[in-house]
């Protein structure tokens, strides 16, 4: 007891000597909000900027919206179904044709087709229509206070102040409960290095200036490693039976191959060897829709981690490419959230770390979900069943 108490009293110590700056989360708000106060002093933010600060305050309804994000429940037919409208299909082609100039100008300068940004501006606020209600210092300042993913959200804290003190954006700017701002909701960290003129006004406007948004929407997407002229996902009809265990996102194998093991086009025609690299993703196990995932998919997952989202988004860009509607084939019963939530705990106790157990089908549970299908004889296909629960 007598080292413990001495092992305390330490660090107690340690944290007095701590500087309040770099304290990264949690405490007493207005100490921690010292502390980043001098945190981007330092870094050269001004009055404007401080005093934006000065004003920001807990928002309980942003911890509520970060702590229910029961949309990625869904099934990827269920979350594609909805997020790929008919309005957005029909919306998505006009504005490609209105704003054609502008975006054959980002192709041409950052390499980026026209169908990818407009389905994030989709998407993300329906062309600009619904771009967030909250207040974005203040939604980025409770993230950053609260201890549950603070990594994500305080190096979006000194770029949002630097864009308030330079006068980009107002101090009361608002967008969504994360932090993002404008039309295709881009991060304060890729709006002040990312940020382009698109209209020539001299200054990057995302909020209101679609000129500005398509030209900086295409400079992220590049800087989040996009090939150009490349493509991103191509549906493809897979055979009753091949290596399942092949199969997944990362295990990127030459079209040859996949040919090979009896995988076509939709029609059923042959796949034309394109001379590159694409994993095989099943967002619905072997059973479900089917499709290549190339490298430039791996940016969807830059853009948002979650693999239904990435898909969708990946899917709506087709879409507006001129691709067909992509086929749910005849998926096998999947589990409900309390299913997956026990599934996730069976998982963990065999020693996996599936993340946190939220009933959402994350990559992590994913591939523990191959490994297990693996050892149990089972196809790999990365697709929870009533039967591999009832196995573990």
């Amino acid at each position: 007891m007598r080292l413990r108490s001495q092992a305390l009293a330490a660090l107690f110590l340690c944290a007095l000597a701590v500087p309040a700056m770099a304290q990264e989360c949690g405490g007493d708000f207005e100490a921690w909000k010292q502390g980043v106060a001098a945190e981007a002093k330092a870094a050269g933010v001004g009055p404007v900027g401080l005093d934006a600060l000065e004003a920001a305050a807990i928002d309980e309804k942003v911890l509520a919206r970060d702590r229910a994000q029961g949309v990625f429940t869904q099934t990827f037919i269920e979350f594609s179904d909805r997020m790929i409208s008919a309005y957005r299909l029909k919306q998505g082609a006009a504005n490609l044709t209105k704003y054609a100039d502008v975006f054959a100008r980002a192709d041409r300068q950052f390499g980026v087709q026209a169908p990818i940004i407009a389905a994030f501006w989709a998407l993300e606020t329906d062309f600009g229509a619904v771009q967030g209600e909250f207040h974005t210092l203040s939604a980025l300042v409770t993230l950053s206070h609260d201890c549950r993913r603070p990594q994500l959200f305080r190096p979006q804290l000194m770029p949002l102040l630097q864009l308030i003190d330079r006068g980009v954006v107002p101090a009361d700017v608002k967008g969504a409960w994360a932090g993002e701002i404008g039309q295709t909701q881009i991060l304060p960290s890729d709006y002040l290095v990312r940020g382009v003129d698109g209209d020539g006004d001299g200054k990057v406007d995302l909020r209101g200036s679609v000129p500005d948004v398509i030209m900086t929407t295409a400079n992220k997407v590049l800087s989040r490693g996009w090939k150009r002229d490349e493509p991103w996902i191509q549906e493809v009809r897979v055979p009753e039976d091949m290596p399942w265990d092949q199969t997944g996102r990362t295990n990127k194998l030459p079209l040859s191959q996949w040919a090979q093991w009896g995988i076509t086009n939709p029609d059923g025609t042959p796949l034309i060897d394109n001379g590159l690299k694409a994993g095989l993703a099943l967002p619905m196990g072997r059973k479900g829709p089917a499709f290549l995932a190339y490298d430039n998919f791996d940016v969807y997952l830059e853009w948002n981690q979650s693999f239904t989202y990435a898909l969708t988004a990946a899917n709506l860009a087709a879409r507006l490419a001129g691709a067909k509607q992509f086929d749910p084939r005849n998926p096998e019963t999947g589990l409900e959230s309390e299913q997956m939530k026990a599934l996730q705990t069976k998982l963990e106790a065999r020693g996996y770390d599936v993340g946190t157990v939220d009933g959402i089908l994350g990559t992590n549970t994913r591939e523990a979900i191959r490994k297990e299908q693996m050892r149990l004889g089972l196809p790999v296909d990365g697709w929870p069943t009533p039967e591999l629960l009832a196995k573990l």
